[in-house]
């Protein structure tokens, strides 16, 4: 059942501020250094700075094959559909399932953490009731998908105010922690803390896997390409500047840490970093205000995670890869309501076995580590996909060379180096989830295989789909 049939995605919706938004947005800045900042420092030490920026980098490679690959084919479903054109059909249904695998464990944990926030802004002594806890996470996993059901245009909306409020508080934050801590820091500063020269392989494979987790998300900007004006161009262009602005601000808030808390600050605040930052600042109401960037964060990041699961359904639907109801579009709100329902329903299932079952609530706190697996799966593969689709542009430009062959391709190896040095390295649970959840697909695609669903044509290739200047986007990065 092809894209015709069942309908378009709202088209030309978002622009370029959007795109940028919701890349920052995907990668949920507040979270991620709420979450992950103490385990960072933890392995990689006063050396973290380096240890984001290098991985940053190695981002910026990924983010360079997916403007590459946008830009020769705008697909609401990305790695699934570019690397089913390149390496075919297998090697993209897994490149497919393992972002939604990632996107349903990552978006159902997160509503964990908004809700013990939403209760300890309003009511801290309820934060240990497990019940209490379940139910706010899943009224807010129903308010975003209700948000997200309605249309592009609100979802865009709802995502620009939270992200706008978030960064303001952040800002306030950082510039007070440059004014304040330096005069009597915990660490005296040293441009020797962004060296990379200072890890030995393992030193920096050890924090790598962390430092990649603060930057994943970005990616939704491609995942709405078909609802974005200009859709080839405008993507690409909001996850390039979304990624220059979250370099910069990881790599700074990992400084400000290192200047403004000790050791044993970090170790016992763990992940409640912003809020101890900013108590240090300001006093304990600021802290509570911090509180409040970090459940917007998260709370725009589950909204980011529900666009890439309900997107990325949708296309493999559309393509016969999987049961076409998955691709039927609202016919008001032209979004696909029957992934954001399935989505939903297994979100609420998921939260409530978690309150009642120890099991599955152990499976989803250390789904963190474990989907830095998947990352590394679905974003290398894409990566290696951008590198060798345009293997002849070695003997481009040298410009061209590095940024459509070179450096994706050395960034996607390294994210497969990282994923399988880290699997000695997990405990059961964690590579039952991380590795499980990808092997676990090979039952929808034997199934799926077995159905008259499933597409008989190959995917076409994608320069053939863009028209007459398809030669040019190969050789334009960004304009």
């Amino acid at each position: 059942m092809n894209a015709k049939a069942q309908g378009c995605l709202q088209a030309g919706s978002l622009g370029f501020g959007e795109s940028v938004i919701m890349g920052v947005a995907g990668t949920a800045p507040a979270y991620s250094i709420e979450i992950a900042t103490s385990t960072v420092i933890a392995t990689s030490g006063i050396f973290s700075p380096a240890s984001i920026l290098v991985c940053g980098l190695i981002m910026f490679g990924i983010a360079f094959a997916f403007i590459n690959l946008n830009k020769a084919i705008a697909n609401a479903g990305t790695s699934y559909a570019w690397v089913s054109t390149i390496f075919g059909r297998t090697l993209g249904f897994f490149a497919g399932w393992a972002l939604l695998v990632l996107c349903c464990i990552f978006m159902v944990s997160a509503m964990i953490p908004a809700a013990n926030a939403t209760l300890l802004i309003f009511k801290p002594e309820l934060m240990n009731n497990v019940h209490y806890v379940t139910i706010i996470a899943a009224l807010w996993l129903t308010a975003v998908s209700a948000i997200v059901v309605k249309g592009i245009k609100l979802t865009s909306y709802a995502q620009v105010v939270m992200t706008t409020i978030e960064g303001l508080i952040l800002l306030t934050i950082l510039i007070a922690g440059f004014i304040v801590f330096p005069h009597a820091p915990e660490r005296v500063f040293s441009w020797n803390w962004f060296s990379p020269f200072n890890f030995s392989p393992r030193f920096f494979a050890n924090g790598a896997l962390v430092a990649i987790f603060f930057y994943y998300g970005w990616d939704v900007t491609m995942n709405l390409s078909e609802e974005t004006k200009d859709p080839n161009r405008i993507p690409g262009r909001g996850a390039f500047w979304a990624m220059i602005f979250l370099i910069f601000f990881f790599t700074i808030f990992i400084v400000i840490t290192l200047l403004g808390l000790s050791g044993a600050e970090i170790k016992h605040y763990n992940t409640n970093i912003i809020f101890a930052i900013a108590e240090k600042l300001f006093g304990a109401t600021w802290g509570y205000v911090a509180i409040i960037a970090v459940l917007l964060s998260t709370v725009g990041t589950v909204e980011t995670q529900m666009l890439q699961f309900t997107r990325t359904l949708f296309a493999k639907a559309r393509d016969g890869a999987i049961h076409p109801r998955y691709s039927k579009l609202h016919h008001k709100w032209r979004t696909p309501h029957v992934a954001i329902l399935f989505i939903w329903i297994t979100g609420l299932v998921l939260l409530f076995f978690s309150s009642y079952l120890p099991t599955i609530n152990v499976i989803l706190q250390d789904s963190i580590t474990a989907i830095g697996f998947q990352i590394c799966f679905y974003l290398g593969l894409t990566a290696l996909a951008c590198g060798w689709y345009y293997r002849d542009m070695l003997r481009s430009t040298v410009w061209s060379a590095i940024t459509h062959v070179i450096w994706p391709t050395l960034s996607g190896l390294f994210l497969f180096f990282i994923a399988i040095y880290s699997i000695p390295t997990f405990d059961m649970i964690t590579n039952i989830v991380g590795i499980g959840g990808i092997v676990i697909g090979v039952v929808p695609l034997i199934i799926n295989r077995k159905n008259i669903w499933s597409a008989k044509e190959p995917l076409t290739d994608p320069l053939s789909r863009t028209g007459a200047d398809d030669h040019a986007s190969k050789e334009d990065l960004i304009e």
